[in-house]
């Protein structure tokens, strides 16, 4: 299933996909050198825009949550994947310990652990699942919709301090499901004796958005002179602004001058590849952070001081109560690609360096120019179940679902490296590895 894309703008994305699907061969020793040099995270999921002129990931997140939302021809790949990505850390691993989100109360979240579970147990993993929250002091039962349970346990420290486990498992993995907002908590620091993964650099707590768009601006680079295509076909332009008090207006200087110079660089592009229509936005969010709280879409930078009141305490919080002061500016990137006349981007999932599925976020009631990622989605799985179905270097481009689905993989798989590059450089304990 391929959603409908306006065909209007269509042009420059069937170039770009011809030309990627030309170049296969190249691509794939590409990432094949890539990766013998750089460590891909554990797992990772991008959203991505495409907007019929461009295809960009807008969104990388290390600690995915929507497994669940996996087609389940795909838990095959999946098991694979996560056996490449154990063996690297832990090639005689028995027991996993995962630790999932503390806040999370919605069952479809729960769905997720539990796939995860699914998962590393059928690689021959012994998987239970350890708690953050302090209101956890015993085995605690959740039940899922589908009529299963899941039990979460209070972590314990080892008598030397250097594991955490369980009170009767001593796991050799560690696997994060928690993306940190709340801070690195005691009980995860300075362990030495096991695999903490992704690695605590890897949380919102220490981890930052610029950071990564400054690692894919590299990467686009290399690969755009490797296609020969313009980088900014795969890349969203973006600026950074730090101290922003939305209650008291400091830092409003600062977010109108990147807009104003992202907005007529934005203009810039589209004169040059020939498109008068098109009216050019940006977007506002936290330099850290996720849930897709906290975000503006702006077409004017006029419009920052004229935010209501409600607007204003929207961007001053985040995800469990912190309050956040350093904001990024990122070229928008419109989504042209609808299911059932709802809006749809895609979103697509990875374990190690593989793809193992994805898909659509559609929202009925927002815009082309909005954030999908709010009350009100829904989501349907990708095709890349077709499994059998490779790349057709014959078809007319736009033409077949696997085409475009193999697009979108590379192009995830971008952003998967500049996560790579991303936590090699901000790792504070380097000689780790």
């Amino acid at each position: 299933m391929v959603p409908h894309l306006v065909t209007a703008l269509s042009g420059p994305l069937l170039d770009l996909e011809e030309k990627i699907l030309a170049a296969t061969p190249a691509i794939e020793r590409w990432f094949r050198l890539e990766w013998q040099e750089h460590t891909p995270p554990f797992y990772c999921s991008v959203d991505m825009r495409n907007a019929g002129y461009k295809l960009a990931p807008v969104d990388t997140n290390l600690f995915p949550g929507g497994f669940n939302m996996l087609a389940t021809e795909m838990l095959p790949l999946s098991v694979q994947a996560a056996m490449a990505a154990i063996d690297k850390y832990c090639p005689d691993a028995r027991n996993l310990l995962l630790i999932p989100e503390v806040t999370q109360r919605h069952p479809t979240y729960w769905q997720n652990v539990a796939r995860l579970m699914q998962i590393f147990r059928q690689t021959g993993l012994h998987v239970r699942l350890g708690s953050l929250s302090r209101e956890v002091t015993a085995p605690t039962p959740i039940a899922l919709p589908d009529g299963n349970m899941l039990v979460v346990e209070p972590l314990v420290r080892s008598p030397n301090g250097r594991r955490v486990g369980l009170k009767d498992f001593d796991p050799c993995t560690i696997l994060l499901n928690n993306d940190l907002s709340a801070g690195i908590p005691e009980i995860l620091q300075n362990i030495h004796e096991q695999s903490l993964l992704p690695p605590l650099h890897a949380g919102w707590a220490l981890r930052r958005k610029s950071n990564h768009l400054n690692a894919y601006d590299e990467v686009c680079k290399k690969f755009g002179k490797l296609i020969g295509v313009d980088p900014w076909m795969l890349n969203p332009l973006h600026a950074k602004c730090d101290a922003v008090n939305f209650r008291t207006g400091e830092g409003y200087d600062c977010l109108a001058a990147n807009i104003d110079t992202l907005l007529a660089k934005i203009k810039k592009k589209y004169k040059e590849y020939g498109m008068k229509d098109q009216k050019p936005f940006v977007i506002v969010k936290p330099d850290a952070g996720t849930y897709g709280t906290s975000i503006l879409t702006i077409k004017d930078s006029s419009e920052i001081k004229d935010l209501t009141q409600a607007q204003r305490d929207k961007m001053i919080v985040i995800k469990d109560g912190k309050e956040v002061t350093d904001f990024i500016i990122q070229e928008g990137v419109p989504t042209f690609e609808s299911i059932r006349e709802a809006v749809a981007e895609p979103v697509v999932y990875m374990i190690d360096r593989y793809v193992v599925g994805g898909f659509y976020r559609i929202h009925a009631e927002k815009g082309i120019d909005q954030n999908l990622n709010a009350p009100g989605s829904q989501y349907v799985p990708l095709a890349f179940a077709q499994q059998h179905a490779v790349p057709d270097l014959k078809a007319k481009p736009g033409t077949a679902a696997p085409n475009r689905f193999y697009v979108y993989g590379v192009v995830a798989r971008l952003a998967l490296l500049a996560a790579s590059l991303e936590m090699e450089r901000t790792d504070p304990n380097p000689e780790v590895y």
